[in-house]
């Protein structure tokens, strides 16, 4: 599971590995805060020279790193020297900054409130609710959101049952769906709300994350009547149930004379809705 945190506004890449029960961090992101460096390309050279220097002193627990593929600015991934909450201890150790102990008591906040929603999956649903609050979300449409995603959870964990494991299958699937009953990829959707690394749901309008919910529903209901296996039995029923939510879809523009679909988010002031084109 990779997201984003943030220590004073300011994003720092992480990854947890539910498996190992294991927190990773961006070595480059953590720099860049510490040494309050400009641009991640520097922090980016910061970690070159200061990783050659603990290599001659001979400081394995942090040089020996873990790679993964993080998303970086630009949107796509790229392999990033990660460390665990230990690595990032020492590495903070070996970096002078005023910074340093507010940003030890952060990391083991974060370490402390995973560790919470293990023990008690709402209190991650109920962080959720506080943050979209504090970002200026209505209630109805944090409840729609919150609904959204127990459907999606409810057909990936069919999914997975079913044989899909690899996050590729996952991403393929959902753009089946997506591209049936909205007409436009999950990239294009993005493109046209002006999004770039930003989750696409949490930048939808309340009929866009109603339809969405609709079309998973119907996938995971249709995969389980057709007993689907493996990505390609998946992806017919991905393709069926999107198709019911694009049927919907089209009734209600029909009626109302409205795209259900449309190129508002959350990022800027709402501006007139613009009829897109499928």
């Amino acid at each position: 599971m990779s997201n984003i945190k943030l220590f004073e506004d300011k994003k720092v890449r992480s990854h947890y590995d539910a498996e190992k029960e294991v927190w990773y961090f961006s070595f480059v992101d953590i720099i860049g805060i510490l040494t309050d460096q400009p641009s991640t390309e520097r922090a980016r050279n910061y970690w070159k020279v200061l990783k050659n220097r603990l290599l001659k002193e001979g400081n394995e627990s942090v040089t020996n790193c873990n790679q993964l593929k993080l998303q970086s600015a630009d949107g796509k991934f790229y392999k990033t020297d990660v460390g665990n909450v230990e690595q990032i201890f020492r590495l903070i150790q070996s970096i002078p900054s005023p910074k340093a102990e507010p940003f030890k008591q952060w990391l083991a906040k974060v370490g402390y409130e995973r560790l919470q929603e293990i023990q008690d999956p709402s209190l991650s649903m109920d962080r959720a609710r506080e943050n979209w609050k504090i970002k200026g979300r209505s209630e109805k449409w944090i409840q729609q959101r919150m609904m959204g995603q127990e459907t999606r959870n409810k057909l990936t964990d069919y999914w997975k049952e079913g044989g899909v494991t690899q996050k590729d299958e996952f991403a393929y699937l959902t753009n089946i769906i997506h591209q049936e009953w909205t007409g436009l990829t999950v990239k294009k959707h993005k493109e046209i709300k002006g999004l770039k690394s930003q989750n696409l749901r949490d930048h939808m309008s309340e009929a866009e994350l109603l339809f969405t919910a609709l079309a998973e529903l119907s996938t995971r209901q249709i995969a389980e009547t057709e007993k689907a296996k493996g990505v390609t039995e998946n992806a017919n029923a991905s393709k069926k149930g999107g198709a019911i939510a694009k049927n919907a879809r089209k009734e209600l523009e029909a009626k109302t004379g409205k795209s259900v679909v449309t190129d508002e988010n959350f990022l800027a002031p709402k501006k007139e809705t613009k009829k897109i084109k499928k």
